[in-house]
């Protein structure tokens, strides 16, 4: 038996830095997901290791159980149904090791994510032989929350073979988790993010485990679902950027000019606010829809040009703005910005080979284009047979 698990990323529609500042913000799932596909060994395939096999990176890792139990000396596996955060004595087992695999130089970034994966694995499943393959859509580092979508598609699966949650292990197709167990999979997601992020927000975990639109405002959540089918280019610059240098000097900006950043981020708010009355309002027909999808372009475009106020622009990002301003479509910054992505709406009535022309430009200036739709569900599970 195998099981099988995706979760979606995530974007920021509106209001990322000025949320640091008390605003509102808006993130969406997109239909960008991150596979886990888990299965047990047993007695006859005479295996008694733990191998993890990350399919985009050509790497895998694999640890003797033996070892993983001397690593844990104090406890078989942690309740599942209790999430717990990995201890200080627990981190420098982990980090020993992960230090003992010699992951190559350039790949050490993934470092995090394995020793999320080992305590994930080891807190809800033990000390079980087992091959765990990882599989994304998302870019690494891009802010599409690709990390969080690891670690709830991973706590997905581990726990569907567990008494926490309530599956029909014989359902045919990809299956979605009630309320209850959606939260302890979120909830032990944020515990593997904690280990990859230190201090992170609970947000991308949130969105990748319960999908659909989630607006945020000091510390407080609201789900809901659009009434508006959005298609988004999304453009990864491939340029990496220091998020907490970024955020640091969107505050510092607020400290030398406290009046004008005070308007930018109630304007923002205000950005925000207005996009979720259009996301959630009624569209009975195809005008609706156009209508809506004319607002939410002219809304990015404002929001956009407070992320240059605020200085988190990047040459990259101005270049994707410049190519789909072209073709008369509206494009932000999403996340910290300094590189990153962006998102660029595209309206129902925009033809297929508008698209290819944008998609085409963009890629020979080496940027790299992904095509996602908004607002979707969230992580599922899918059961069957292993090969």
């Amino acid at each position: 038996m195998e099981v099988k698990s995706r979760a979606p990323g995530k974007i920021i529609l509106t209001g990322e830095h000025a949320v640091v500042h008390g605003s509102t913000a808006v993130a969406s799932s997109i239909d960008l997901y991150t596979y886990v596909s888990l299965h047990f060994s047993t007695p006859s395939d005479n295996e008694d290791s733990l191998k993890q096999k990350l399919q985009e990176t050509a790497l895998e890792f694999s640890w003797p159980i033996t070892r993983i139990r001397a690593a844990f000396p104090e406890s078989t596996a942690q309740l599942s149904s209790t999430p717990n955060s990995c201890s200080v004595e627990n981190a420098k087992a982990i980090a020993a090791l992960v230090e003992e695999l010699n992951i190559p130089e350039a790949k050490l970034g993934l470092a995090s994510g394995v020793s999320a994966f080992l305590w994930l694995y080891s807190s809800i499943q033990g000390f079980k032989p087992a091959t765990v393959v990882v599989t994304s859509e998302l870019p690494l580092g891009s802010g599409l929350g690709s990390s969080a979508s690891f670690c709830v598609a991973l706590a997905a699966a581990l726990l569907a073979y567990t008494d926490s949650v309530s599956l029909d292990l014989k359902h045919q197709g990809w299956l979605s988790f009630g309320e209850k167990d959606l939260e302890l999979v979120n909830k032990w997601a944020f515990e593997g993010e904690k280990i990859i992020h230190g201090k992170p927000s609970g947000i991308d975990n949130t969105v990748s485990a319960y999908g659909n639109i989630i607006s945020f405002k000091s510390g407080n959540l609201t789900h809901m679902k659009s009434s508006v089918p959005l298609k988004m280019l999304i453009t990864n610059t491939k340029v990496g950027r220091n998020t907490k240098a970024l955020v640091a000097g969107v505050g510092e900006r607020m400290l030398r000019h406290p009046d004008i950043m005070a308007f930018v981020f109630s304007a923002v708010d205000s950005i925000s606010n207005e996009l979720t009355s259009i996301l959630k309002s009624p569209t009975p027909d195809e005008l609706s829809v156009t209508e809506k999808e004319e607002k939410i372009e002219e809304l990015m475009e404002v929001n956009q040009g407070m992320l240059q106020s605020m200085g988190v622009s990047h040459a990259t990002i101005e270049t994707v703005l410049r190519t789909t301003l072209k073709y008369k479509l509206a494009s932000k910054l999403t996340g910290a910005g300094g590189g990153g992505c962006v998102l660029t709406l595209l309206p129902t009535l925009l033809s297929g080979t508008v698209v290819d022309k944008v998609v085409a430009e963009l890629e020979s200036c080496g940027f790299q284009c992904f095509i996602a739709g908004i607002g979707g569900g969230g992580v599922e599970i899918s059961f069957g047979v292993s090969s």
